[in-house]
């Protein structure tokens, strides 16, 4: 392959992840808590034997959109909203997880628990659990938990330094080596949720528009084997 098929073909494979990364946030367009995801493309230089640089296109990654999704009201006094920055504290059998999305539900046994049976902890890092018959659920904006029987406990907030570090892992739920530090800005709506903060417009314009780039790198290959062929018919043609 020429250097001009290597460089298209670099471009094509790196808007074949733009193009995952893209699909990946439309289909959590509904999806409470969730922030999308761009990519991040340098220019690679690479010196050639006369002198000259060819630039290739190099992933190195993606960045979140740490801006809120928008608040809905649902009335469910189990959906949480958490106002400014912080994350949700939840455990599963795998160890612990950071979570925006605030769709909690009551398993089996009372205890509080995402969607994907994560358990929700308190700033105690217990599970939040309540009694059989409990209905008069009541969330202060400070994260206390109190039913008809009283004070159960106090949701756990955490926020961290670099919030790019940390890994998306599905569910809805983060993972980072990052110590967590206690969320000092933040506040806890009741009978609200977070929305996911994509743009379904742009996403589904961006998708077009990726599509038409890979098609036109794929073009750019293609004319360039060509081009490669006919050269090697017209030098090897016998006279």
């Amino acid at each position: 392959m020429t250097t001009t098929g290597e460089v298209a073909l670099s471009y094509q494979l790196a808007l074949t992840n733009q193009l995952d990364i893209t699909a990946n946030n439309i289909a959590n367009v509904t999806t409470p808590g969730f922030q999308s995801r761009h990519p991040l493309f340098v220019e690679f230089l690479v010196s050639i034997e006369n002198g000259e640089e060819i630039a290739y296109v190099v992933d190195k990654g993606t960045v979140r959109n740490l801006n809120p999704g928008p608040v809905n009201y649902t009335g469910n006094p189990l959906d949480i909203a958490i106002e400014g920055r912080g994350y949700f504290v939840v455990e599963t059998e795998e160890g612990i997880f950071y979570t925006r999305n605030g769709a909690f539900q009551l398993d089996s046994s009372g205890q509080l628990v995402t969607s994907s049976g994560a358990a929700v902890l308190n700033d105690g890092n217990d599970p939040i659990v309540f009694a059989p018959g409990e209905t008069q659920i009541n969330i202060t904006r400070d994260g206390t938990i109190s039913t008809e029987n009283g004070t159960i406990g106090r949701f756990r907030l955490v926020e961290f330094v670099d919030e790019q570090a940390m890994t998306n892992l599905g569910n809805s739920l983060m993972t980072t080596e990052q110590e967590p530090l206690e969320a000092s800005d933040s506040a806890i709506v009741q009978g609200m949720l977070e929305g996911s903060n994509v743009i379904a417009i742009a996403e589904i314009t961006r998708m077009i528009q990726l599509l038409r780039s890979y098609q036109a790198a794929n073009q750019l290959i293609v004319s360039e084997d060509e081009r490669e062929q006919q050269a090697i018919e017209m030098l090897t043609r016998t006279v």
